[in-house]
């Protein structure tokens, strides 16, 4: 059963987000068989005469392979009659969507849900998951296209591409947008109870301060995601390559995390959109569109004007996107292609947009007017994502296998002390 965001409760407390990096993406390589074991070894030497996955950076950008038995589909095709099966994140596409798609094109629309990447990855190359549609993170597309889950995109099928943002169109991570199209967007930020904080995180010689503040001790939550808070630690502390490999660099964010733990005992966990406008926090590491979404979560009498949301006006936080990718072996590859576009038009990714409150890539979404078609309150206008963000911003990124263990230790080693 899917819920709009006023009425989800999540069993478990597990967010669609809570295990996007958490675990190595070594655990279900070893789940997976060879051929993904190959694709997997990062800039290590790839056994069974498998490639290298490339580590794509701004400014090492990559394209990358296709295969001559993975063809993309030819021009021109007849949608098939379905039904179009996906793959994705539970409660991460509108049910208004769902439904326009169907009477659209006539055919049936089965979701299909993973609660990680990981477990996604595993089954898709265990061949356990016979999809059409797959929502990859954006991290895992290069591991993903070199294990031979991807097909090639059909451009012509896809005209609704150039509704997205410029840089998106031809991501460094997948230059030729060849595999992917963008989905949906989100910053990490800090949320915080307004009514309750005695300084707001800009009102800090450093914002990120705050998560450090004995003053919350017990009452601050930090996200259960091992690169969203060590990569936090190395912002604070001026080092912006959040993707770094350098043991010296990831122990610092680690000491300065423990010192974290030692100021104000936090709690780890993923709900600040329930968190914050319940009032069971006070501070929440967080990300833009789950603050978004505590507007429909307030009990009776709460002002959502209470919860505010921080990211560096001038950009230079975390940030990143989710995609959209045919899988091989699709049954219904026309639809895919179509679902893709569907979601890529204006109106449908608005309306998309109002149900998710994670904001699509659409270079018709303006700040002025996500406020103004009341998406957005007024005063989380900071949760809105312009595409300069992007180009000031750090993305979590791919690591190589050894980079993976370099970051598992040090938040296992965090977590054994929490």
């Amino acid at each position: 059963m899917t819920f709009h965001p006023r009425e989800r409760r999540i069993a478990g407390g597990i967010d669609r987000r809570a295990f996007l990096r958490q675990s190595a993406f070594t655990a279900a390589a070893v789940a997976a068989g060879p051929s993904l074991l190959a694709a997997c070894a990062g800039d290590d030497a790839a056994g069974g005469g498998g490639q290298a996955v490339p580590l794509s950076r701004p400014d090492n950008p990559v394209t990358l392979p296709t295969f001559d038995d993975i063809p993309m589909i030819a021009d021109g095709l007849e949608p098939e009659s379905g039904p179009l099966k996906i793959f994705n994140y539970a409660e991460y596409i509108a049910p208004q969507t769902l439904r326009g798609f169907r009477r659209q094109y006539g055919v049936d629309v089965d979701v299909t849900t993973f609660t990680s990447m990981d477990e996604a990855i595993a089954r898709l190359s265990g061949g356990q998951a016979p999809f059409d549609l797959f929502f990859p993170t954006t991290d895992v597309i290069a591991k993903a296209a070199l294990g031979r889950l991807l097909q090639p995109l059909n451009a012509s099928y896809l005209g609704n591409s150039g509704n997205v943002w410029t840089q998106l169109q031809d991501p460094f991570y997948d230059v030729g947008a060849q595999y992917t199209r963008p989905y949906s967007l989100f910053t990490t930020g800090i949320g915080y109870r307004v009514d309750r904080v005695t300084q707001t995180p800009d009102e800090y010689d450093n914002p990120y301060d705050i998560l450090w503040d004995p003053a919350y001790s017990g009452d601050l939550y930090l996200l259960e995601d091992d690169r969203e808070v060590l990569g936090m630690a190395m912002l604070r502390a001026g080092e912006v390559d959040v993707n770094t490999e350098d043991a010296a660099l990831v122990d610092a964010a680690l000491a300065d995390i423990q010192a974290l733990d030692d100021a104000v005992n936090p709690r780890i966990g993923v709900e600040a959109y329930t968190i914050l406008p319940e009032g069971r926090a006070t501070i929440h590491q967080a990300w833009s569109g789950d603050v978004v979404n505590a507007q429909y979560y307030l009990p009776e009498g709460e002002s959502i004007e209470n919860v505010g949301f921080w990211y560096p006006a001038e950009g230079g936080g975390m940030i990143g996107s989710d995609q959209m990718s045919v899988l091989v072996g699709a049954a219904n590859p026309v639809l895919a292609h179509l679902f893709i576009d569907y979601l890529l038009d204006v109106d449908n990714a608005h309306t998309n947009f109002e149900w998710l409150g994670y904001q699509p890539p659409q270079t018709s979404i303006e700040p002025a007017s996500v406020v103004a078609d009341g998406l957005v309150p007024a005063h989380l206008d900071t949760t809105v994502i312009r595409p300069e963000d992007f180009d000031n911003g750090y993305q979590l990124l791919q690591l190589s296998l050894a980079g993976e263990r370099l970051w598992d230790n040090a938040w296992s080693t965090f977590s054994a002390g929490a």
